[in-house]
């Protein structure tokens, strides 16, 4: 079932402080679904929502057109209601149900992963035997002199000299 509304928002949302006015105007149009479509699960869809944070949580839209479709989906013994509440112009898609797949790829990607550590650790290999060997050698029992450095103490702000 589709049916489309025209939902006044400005009584609702002028009860609740500026800063709370967007989430207020959400509820009221989730309380105007469950009251004409008289479904309990309400669905808000994402460009709607869009539509009503566009101007920040103060400004909502005073009166905004939304398309409702109501759908039943079963559910292991179960039929489940919903709502789906959108824009007028977005197509509502369904909720494609899940297929459990036996997962046959899963070796498959653990062999490929294996294969990319052996190579990576080769490689390792491969440059630390190359940076061993351009390494110069130190002559044995000889340690190389480095430059002396002459510290000269730094003065900083005044010193007790005149």
């Amino acid at each position: 079932m589709e049916r489309l509304y025209t939902i006044p928002l400005r009584k609702e949302f002028s009860k609740a402080p500026n800063y709370k006015r967007t989430s207020r105007a959400i509820k009221a149009i989730r309380q105007f679904i469950q009251k004409h479509m008289k479904c309990e699960n309400v669905k808000i869809g994402k460009y709607l929502n869009l539509e009503m944070w566009k101007h920040g949580r103060k400004n909502p839209p005073p009166r905004i057109k939304v398309k409702a479709v109501k759908e039943t989906i079963k559910e292991k013994d179960k039929e489940i209601e919903y709502v789906i509440v959108e824009l007028p112009h977005i197509n509502i898609e369904k909720p494609k149900k899940e297929k459990k797949e036996k997962k046959k790829e899963e070796p498959k990607q653990e062999q490929i992963a294996d294969e990319h550590k052996l190579e990576e650790e080769k490689e390792k290999e491969e440059v630390l035997k190359k940076e061993i060997k351009e390494k110069p050698r130190e002559v044995a029992g000889k340690p190389r002199k480095e430059p002396k450095i002459k510290n000269k103490p730094m003065i900083i702000g005044r010193t007790g000299k005149k």
